[in-house]
């Protein structure tokens, strides 16, 4: 599956370098603060977030301070949309009973202006066509301080897949899920948005200074 492989190259990629819209709605101290690479690390899903799913890839964040990094994390023209980013994390998963996958990413960027702006530039240049030409949009209800979601055919043969970007603060996040079996139900609506929402509440814990316990219900 196109999507599944991606995600998977993504995280390869990392591992491999050596390293180990809408009015806000969420409830915070009113704080944007440029998280740490430990926290945005730890903003990531791990295995105790996502019950019923398997780390395929732990949680893995880099400095963006060299080009392959920005081209990772930004590959559109000029890798705009990486101005003033900070930190590049990803963690990927597979579901214990289903043929559903799941990669999360985020960019820490040094200033909530900085994470604003790219917004627009990252989803309409690059991740908001991660779900193929047909998808359509569907609502992530209030999460985060920006959000958008498209769900369509991301696979060879039909394969359901998805794509969400919210911000948060200084951050941008993505979730992007697939399934290798058109004919299962195992990424809908739904399932993506319980997703996102958990990246999306562990961001604003980390901003808060807490540390991010946010978990998949089941």
């Amino acid at each position: 599956m196109r999507n599944y492989r991606w995600c998977v190259a993504i995280a390869a990629a990392l591992l491999l370098a050596g390293c180990g819209g809408g009015a806000e709605s969420d409830s915070w101290n009113g704080k944007a603060v440029a998280l740490t690479k430990d926290q945005v690390r730890e903003t990531l899903p791990d295995g105790g977030a996502m019950t019923r799913w398997k780390e395929s890839h732990r949680p893995t964040t880099v400095e963006i301070d060299k080009l392959n990094y920005r081209s990772e994390a930004c590959p559109i023209k000029g890798n705009a949309g990486c101005e003033n980013s900070r930190f590049f994390g990803v963690s990927t998963f597979r579901h214990n009973d289903n043929a559903a996958t799941v990669t999360f990413l985020i960019i820490a960027y040094d200033s909530e202006q900085a994470a604003r702006k790219a917004y627009d530039v990252l989803w309409d240049g690059y991740y908001g066509k991660k779900a193929g030409q047909r998808a359509k949009t569907f609502s992530l209800g209030p999460i985060g301080d920006e959000r958008d979601a498209r769900f369509g055919s991301s696979g060879y043969f039909g394969e359901p897949g998805a794509v969400t970007q919210t911000r948060v603060g200084t951050t941008l996040l993505w979730t992007l899920a697939g399934s290798m079996d058109k004919d299962e139900d195992s990424v809908n609506e739904d399932s993506v948005r319980d997703l996102a929402t958990v990246l999306a509440k562990r961001a604003r814990q980390a901003q808060n200074g807490d540390a991010p316990s946010a978990a998949l219900d089941g």
